[in-house]
């Protein structure tokens, strides 16, 4: 292939001529039109630049000899010469995603074309906030890179998701490796050599299960992830809802509760606090040292640490300690999904994140708090259901957010 190295990078015209410049833009408007519609005629691109069919026709030569486009074959039509059609060569480049999680980490690929391509899950890593764990991040990147085998200038682009508050447009990062004046995606660039966008993991989790393929057309749709912490993806007419400072899904944030709980945000009463992974967490020691018994006591008793997929391990083994507390934590919850149905009037609410691989101990639970909490007039329509992706969200979305802005697709 051989690879134009400027078509993807950050030109300004003052680098070029005025020509140059504006067959470079063309170039890369055709590319967002393979991107977004998929497979076109020269007819069809025609229409979508508002330039001339011979036009196209010398740019898709262009585009061709590059390797990012290929001849599809011809269509059937009515009458007359049958066109051929152009699409994205897939393997002209590729988008990695990034999820990282408190002791792991999931690193993927997509193609040119969205599909999915390799991924490697559970990768051990330690999450401090510290320059060592951040150069220990670019590492694990770099390892990937190395590991899978393509060249390192096939690599488009890296989507890197973190917990909290995210400015995904400067590519900031408020909760996480935010000791260095410029932005966490700046950071990160300097240390592999590879564009890198920084997002939010609840909405990279809830774009990837939004195109996921199986959301009946739902133009409106919420992803609540649950782990930790609790935070809520926002689908608004088939695009995410990032909110005036980009911060919008602080769903834990809210203050569902009359407790003196505080939150690691610093509030009291926050849905986190009797809601999340971390209030499971703590409920289920409380319980075990007021005498309760579980397959897990015998873990307590030798002071060893209880955590979060301890107790959904147990959960899955019939623990009836465990699958009462999520039990309750899924009434509360319930409650909560029950407010955002009647704000919001979704068609479909996904419920996904680390604490949704106990299935139907939390989903029974929710549904039934659901219709106590929401008004039925608005969650009939409302389609509730558990990812279908699991772990592997985080990663596709990443990589899906990191392809559109690479290829400007709104």
């Amino acid at each position: 292939m051989n690879n134009n190295p400027t078509l993807f990078g950050n030109i300004q015209e003052k680098n070029m001529s005025g020509v140059l410049y504006k067959t470079y833009l063309l170039k890369r408007k055709i590319l967002f039109c393979l991107a977004t519609h998929g497979e076109m005629t020269v007819a069809d691109l025609a229409r979508c630049l508002n330039v001339s069919s011979p036009t196209v026709s010398k740019l898709l030569l262009d585009l061709t000899a590059d390797g990012y486009v290929c001849d599809m074959g011809k269509i059937e039509t009515a009458g007359g010469r049958r066109p051929c059609t152009f699409g994205l060569v897939s393997d002209a480049g590729y988008f990695m995603g990034v999820d990282i999680g408190d002791d792991m980490l999931n690193i993927g690929l997509i193609d040119l074309n969205k599909t999915p391509v390799t991924a490697r899950k559970q990768i051990p890593f330690s999450l401090q906030n510290n320059i060592n764990t951040l150069n220990a991040l670019a590492n694990k990147i770099e390892e990937y890179i190395q590991e899978i085998g393509f060249e390192k200038s096939r690599v488009l682009g890296i989507g890197l998701i973190v917990r909290g508050r995210v400015d995904s447009t400067n590519g900031y990062s408020y909760n996480l490796f935010n000791f260095d004046d410029r932005p966490l995606s700046e950071v990160i660039e300097q240390k592999t050599g590879i564009p890198t966008i920084v997002e939010n993991d609840t909405r990279a989790m809830a774009y990837a299960e939004y195109m996921n393929g199986d959301t009946a057309g739902a133009q409106n749709a919420l992803f609540v992830n649950i782990g930790k912490g609790v935070g809520v993806g926002i689908v608004i007419g088939g695009k995410l809802y990032y909110g005036k400072s980009g911060f919008a899904g602080e769903f834990g944030h809210i203050p569902f509760f009359d407790n003196e709980t505080i939150c690691h945000c610093g509030k009291k009463g926050c849905l986190e606090t009797e809601a999340s992974g971390l209030a499971l967490e703590n409920n289920f020691n409380n319980r075990l040292e007021k005498g309760a018994s579980s397959i897990l006591s015998d873990k307590y008793r030798n002071s060893e640490q209880i955590t979060l997929a301890d107790i959904i391990s147990a959960a899955k083994k019939d623990d009836v300690l465990s699958i009462d507390l999520i039990t309750e934590i899924g009434e509360k919850l319930g409650r909560g999904i029950g407010v955002l149905i009647n704000l919001f009037n979704p068609e479909l609410v996904v419920v996904g994140g680390t604490l949704s691989e106990v299935g139907d101990y939390l989903m029974l639970p929710i549904r039934t708090s659901l219709n106590k909490y929401s008004l039925s007039l608005v969650n009939k329509d409302s389609s509730l259901r558990l990812s279908t992706l699991g772990q592997s969200a985080g990663v596709l979305g990443a990589a899906l957010l990191t392809r559109n802005r690479i290829l400007e697709i709104s």
